[in-house]
C-alpha cells in the first residue's frame, strides 16, 4: 500500500498577513458600489461595482411562461450572462450562435441562485428575465452578478408590488455571493485577476441571509486540499457574504420606487433605431 500523502500546508487567513497587492488585508473585500437604473426601459436595473469588475444586471418582465411550464400556476426565472468584447485586455468575440461551456455554466448558476429568493407561485405564470453583461472583468463576474442581480430582483419585485400585479410577497430570502482561494497558502477574500489566476484554491460561495449555503463552486488548481482548509475558506466567506448584504440592503433602501419607464416617452415600434 503506498505510504499515505503529508497533509496539506496549514492555511493562514490573518488580518496581518502580508497585505495584497491593491493594499487590502486577507479578510478585506473590494469596494462594493450600486447605481441605480442605467437602463430607462428595464423594469429594475444595477450597475454593480467590486473592485475594477463591473456587471450590469436588469430585471425584465414577460407576461408567459416557458411552455412546460403552463398550467401550473407558478412563474419562471430566467438568467443570461456575457462578457462584452472590451471587458478584459484581450478583446471578447461575442458569443452568438453557440455560448461557451464557461458562459452556459455561469448563466445556470446565476439563474439556480436568484430563483432560490422567490416564491414562484406568488409570481404567477409571468418571466422574470435577468440579463448580467459584464462591462469590465477583474475576476468575481459571477459572484458580482449573482449580488448585483438579486439588488436589481428585489427592486422589481417591490415595483411589480406597488402595480398590485402579484398575489402576495414573492421574494422569500436575500442572496449574495464571493469568491475566496488559497494563494501562496494564505486564504483570501474577494480574489481579484492577478490573484485569482494564480490560485491553489478558487472557491465561489452563494449564501442566503441566514448565512444556508445555496452553492459552492470549487476547484484545487494543484494540488488537493483539506477539509479543514475549506472550513477556513467558508468562515472567510460567511464574514464576505455578511458585509456584502448590508450594501444590499443600504442600496434597497435607496432605490427609486418606480422605473424610469414609467416616466420615460414609450420609442415608436421598431425603436432601436
Amino acid at each position: 500500500m503506498p505510504a499515505p500523502s503529508p497533509c496539506p500546508a496549514a492555511v493562514t487567513s490573518s488580518p496581518d498577513a502580508k497585505a495584497r497587492r491593491d493594499g487590502r488585508t486577507a479578510t478585506a473585500q473590494r469596494p462594493v458600489h450600486f447605481q441605480w437604473d442605467p437602463m430607462g426601459f428595464a423594469l429594475s436595473s444595477v450597475l454593480v461595482s467590486t473592485g475594477a469588475t463591473r456587471v450590469l444586471c436588469s430585471v425584465c418582465l414577460q407576461e408567459e411562461v416557458p411552455r412546460w411550464r403552463r398550467g401550473s400556476g407558478s412563474g419562471w426565472l430566467s438568467a443570461e450572462y456575457r462578457l462584452l468584447p472590451a471587458s478584459t485586455p484581450s478583446r471578447q468575440s461575442r458569443e452568438l450562435m453557440k455560448l461557451s461551456g464557461r458562459t452556459q455554466e455561469i448563466q445556470r448558476l446565476i439563474g439556480r441562485s436568484l430563483r432560490a429568493a422567490l416564491d414562484l407561485e406568488a409570481l404567477g405564470e409571468r418571466t422574470l428575465l435577468v440579463d448580467c453583461d459584464v462591462l469590465q472583468a477583474d475576476a468575481g463576474t459571477r459572484t458580482a452578478s449573482i449580488t448585483g442581480a438579486w439588488v436589481a430582483l428585489a427592486a422589481a419585485i417591490e415595483r411589480l408590488q406597488r402595480q398590485q400585479r402579484l398575489s402576495g410577497p414573492a421574494l422569500k430570502q436575500q442572496v449574495a455571493a464571493i469568491s475566496v482561494g488559497l494563494v501562496d497558502g494564505a486564504a483570501l477574500l474577494d480574489l481579484d485577476y492577478s490573484e485569482d489566476s494564480r490560485a491553489e484554491v478558487d472557491l465561489n460561495v452563494v449564501m442566503d441571509d441566514q448565512l444556508r449555503l445555496l452553492e459552492i463552486q470549487g476547484t484545487a488548481e494543484g494540488a488537493p486540499f483539506s477539509r479543514n482548509q475549506l472550513e477556513v475558506l467558508l468562515d472567510l466567506a460567511d464574514g464576505g457574504i455578511r458585509s456584502l448584504q448590508q450594501a444590499q440592503r443600504q442600496a434597497l433602501a435607496m432605490a427609486p420606487a418606480t422605473s424610469p419607464s414609467d416616466t420615460t416617452p414609450q420609442p415608436l415600434p421598431g425603436g432601436a433605431g
